[in-house]
């Protein structure tokens, strides 16, 4: 007897899961965005102490992702491995975030260590809730579409939130802090702390987790651990991850300094990083008309191609051709938007091709690992930053040098276009194209149905 096809989705679960990443979007594109200009302008602490402090966090943070994924991956409750932390770290997190933002009267050295302890607390919260909710997307549906459905439900929300952010956190610091910033900080990410809990509480009660692992499976950490390093195509998305999350976050951490000190218009990041926020979105949600007609491998590198000559374009436009900027801006995000479903579409894939290969099922430290790459993305474009400003001269609240101000438009440009031209090359060694993941999962199924009528 075959067994039933698990019920498809519904529409509010595929709604329901996007908008879980709208809520972590609260914390990452403040984070992203704000965070480094916060320290040096606001709380006070130096570009370079901020950014090395940022670096270490990162690295030490980036090596408990795999830890959290083996310990989701064997979580077992009546709700499931991943939807409960969703249920569980949200108050914790909004808790710390305000933390992390605030600005307490210490020295130079006590700053330093305040804003350390609590950025390292939020990430591993954050990691704590996200990395749960990333895996999730493996397990609610076994079918590619659906799959990219989720995907690119998850990334419009997540682009939606981002844009919300960037509009909205300068406005609510100024309405809320009035002549006092750090204030107004504090109160802000409180807001944002609060709105994200209420997002969780509707994921976790929309989704339903279908796909189990197989019902023998070991549960071996370090075997886990080795069917990742023996699964190539998993380890390309490793490097893909590192390498498109350190371009991404080098122009949009830079973002803030080039309209503050290049075009001297700071208002300009309200809606310049929106710009390519929703950009993003619209071309997240083409995602799944894309795939029907384009291998996810094929659009990957046609979309990182793109994304390098137009980053490249940036360099040569002028400090007062705003239009050009904007426009430059949103091509981007049209290009780099399908990108985000696509990687977590193909990450689904390759946990697929372990359970094909090794008849063992790891979504969440998948997933960790992915994660562990993205973090040690960040904490690269980070180092950058805080070298390269450090080498130029960078002066907080000041007008730039030259030389600083022509680091900050390197940052914008040249620099994320050699990011996303080398993720370009890594895509074409990646094997898992439909052909491919079709026959797996035909192999998959009739192993299933095998086991069940045995």
């Amino acid at each position: 007897m075959t067994p039933a096809r698990p019920a498809p989705l519904t529409r509010r679960e595929i709604v329901g899961y996007g908008l879980g990443d709208m809520g972590f979007n609260f914390y990452w594109t403040n984070i992203s965005t704000f965070l480094l200009i916060f320290y040096t302008d606001v709380f006070g602490i130096t570009a370079a102490a901020a950014a090395s402090m940022l670096f270490v966090v990162k690295i030490f943070n980036a090596f408990t992702d795999p830890m959290i994924g083996a310990l989701a991956d064997r979580t077992r409750t009546r709700w499931g491995k991943f939807r409960p932390y969703l249920l569980v770290l949200p108050l914790p997190l909004a808790v710390v975030g305000v933390a992390a933002y605030s600005t307490p009267d210490f020295g130079p050295t006590g700053k330093l260590a305040w804003a350390g302890v609590t950025y390292l607390l939020l990430m591993t919260l954050y990691t704590g809730a996200n990395l749960p909710y990333s895996a999730l997307s493996g397990v609610l549906s076994g079918d590619a579409r659906e799959r990219n459905a989720i995907n690119a439900s998850r990334f419009v929300c997540g682009f939606a939130g981002g844009t919300l952010v960037t509009a909205a956190s300068p406005r609510l610091v100024a309405w809320l802090g009035g002549s006092d910033p750090a204030l107004g900080w504090t109160l802000t990410m409180a807001f944002w702390g609060l709105a994200a809990a209420l997002i969780f509480a509707f994921t976790f009660t929309s989704t339903t987790e279908r796909v189990q692992p197989p019902p023998a499976q070991p549960s071996s950490v370090r075997q886990d651990l080795a069917d990742l390093r023996n699964n190539r195509p998993w380890i390309l998305l490793f490097f893909l991850a590192l390498i498109i999350m350190g371009g991404i976050t080098l122009r949009m951490t830079s973002a803030a300094y080039y309209f503050k000190y290049v075009v001297n218009r700071p208002e300009l990041l309200g809606s310049f990083v929106p710009a390519y926020l929703l950009a993003a979105a619209a071309g997240t949600a083409f995602t799944p008309l894309l795939t029907r007609f384009i291998d996810k491998r094929r659009l990957m590198i046609g979309l990182m191609l793109a994304s390098t000559v137009l980053s490249t374009a940036f360099l040569f436009v002028p400090s007062d051709q705003i239009l050009l900027m904007y426009v430059l801006q949103v091509a981007l995000g049209l290009a780099l938007g399908p990108k985000s479903p696509l990687s977590f579409a193909m990450l689904a894939d390759t946990a697929d091709y372990n359970e094909w290969r090794h008849a063992r099922r790891a979504t969440g430290l998948t997933f960790a690992a992915s994660s562990f790459a993205q973090k040690l993305g960040t904490a690269m474009a980070v180092a950058v930053i805080g070298a390269l400003f450090s080498a130029l001269g960078y002066v907080p609240n000041a007008t730039q040098s030259a030389q600083s101000q022509s680091g900050i438009v390197w940052l914008m440009s040249v620099i994320p276009a050699a990011f996303t031209l080398l993720a370009a090359v890594i895509m074409v060694f990646y094997s898992l194209d439909n052909p491919t993941m079709a026959r797996i999962q035909a192999d998959l199924a009739a192993r299933k149905s095998s086991t069940s009528t045995s």
